[in-house]
């Protein structure tokens, strides 16, 4: 039997919620979406929940909301997936490249050292689950007047000393795609905010720039989220904690049988609480060992073998050099991890990385 690298939950009580959305026949931004808002924000421990169609268009649209123009820069992580970056540049802003910490995230003293009189912000990714230096891009940000949006799409349910990922910055952004750790049935997006200007800017760019039905304020965009969806969320929002507990079981678990091997293996930053959306190791054998396990049936996989910066979208970019990436996505490779797998599924996977290099 293959143990895949993820695996979303599906069950009778997420079932009777989407068929109830169904048989109320309202099916965009109707009460499902506005109660998911309402309960997002609460969860997070900020003012506005806005619903789009994914964390790349919530990115998008917060960078419309805050006024970013052509010439603007904006100091985004290499060591993320590609969107991120992506939507900085279809905002109009240029991303600048930044090397990665200890911790696979944003390192804000290579950070520091970008900084222009161009930039305006910083978009730091809490990757695979584990929140980026939160206090030291905060006094970056206030050092030089620039403002901070939290990518979170890896990381909900994550927190700095007790406080929640999301509430840190002028904005934040969340993903529900399947993978994630709030997951539903397609792709998914919400924009968090304290601004109450910038929460309903963003609900005007989802919109089409919308006022009202007929009058239009600015040129935005159709990104709206669906009552089918809201109604899953909903479900397995009450679940997070829990889901995320179990995710942090099962990384203790891999942590401990994975120990003594000739195997980077991550770990929790001080002061962070890592919910563990990937289990990401690191060996110079990534490819063997990558074989191995698949020959076993146990799926892997690699985030991310390109680096932004060097990808050919940006190449016209001409972006530097950022040497720590560049090592670290040579031995990267991920293992199964979800709030659905169970522990015998990890001990297996455990098992099989250990006789690899038992061999």
């Amino acid at each position: 039997m293959t143990i895949p690298l993820s695996r979303p939950p599906v069950d009778d009580e997420i079932k009777q919620a989407v068929l109830a959305a169904i048989d109320a026949r309202q099916y965009i931004l109707g009460p499902q979406c506005r109660a998911l808002e309402a309960e997002l924000a609460r969860d997070t421990g900020t003012m506005h929940a806005t619903l789009t169609s994914s964390a790349t268009a919530a990115i998008w649209m917060t960078l419309r909301a805050l006024g970013v123009r052509p010439g603007d820069e904006v100091l985004v992580p290499s060591h993320t997936a590609f969107p991120t970056v992506e939507a900085v540049c279809f905002a109009g802003a240029t991303p600048v490249f930044v090397d990665a910490d200890d911790w696979y995230t944003m390192d804000p003293k290579d950070a520091a050292a970008k900084v222009t009189q161009r930039t305006v912000g910083l978009v730091p990714v809490h990757l695979y689950g584990q929140p980026a230096d939160l206090p030291a891009l905060q006094d970056l940000a206030q050092r030089f007047g620039l403002w901070l949006v939290e990518d979170c799409a890896q990381a909900q349910g994550a927190a700095w000393d007790g406080r929640r990922v999301g509430s840190f910055g002028r904005a934040a952004v969340y993903s529900f795609y399947p993978s994630k750790n709030l997951p539903a049935m397609g792709d998914g997006g919400c924009v968090l905010t304290g601004d109450d200007e910038l929460a309903a800017r963003c609900r005007r760019l989802r919109d089409h720039g919308r006022l009202s039905k007929d009058v239009h304020a600015e040129v935005g965009f159709n990104l709206r989220f669906n009552e089918l969806q809201a109604a899953a969320l909903r479900v397995l929002l009450g679940r997070l904690h829990a889901m995320n507990d179990h995710r942090r079981a099962l990384a203790a678990r891999y942590a401990r049988a994975l120990a003594g091997l000739p195997l980077a293996l991550p770990a929790e930053r001080e002061h962070a609480r890592h919910v563990w959306h990937l289990y990401v190791v690191a060996t110079p054998r990534r490819a063997e060992l990558a074989a191995f396990l698949r020959e076993r049936g146990i799926q892997t996989g690699i985030h991310y073998p390109v680096p932004t910066h060097r990808q050919p979208a940006v190449a016209h970019l001409d972006p530097p050099s950022l040497p720590r990436t560049e090592r670290l996505v040579e031995e990267i490779l991920t293992l199964p991890m979800s709030a659905h797998h169970t522990e015998a599924e990890i001990d297996q996977v455990a098992g099989a990385v250990r006789d690899f290099f038992g061999r």
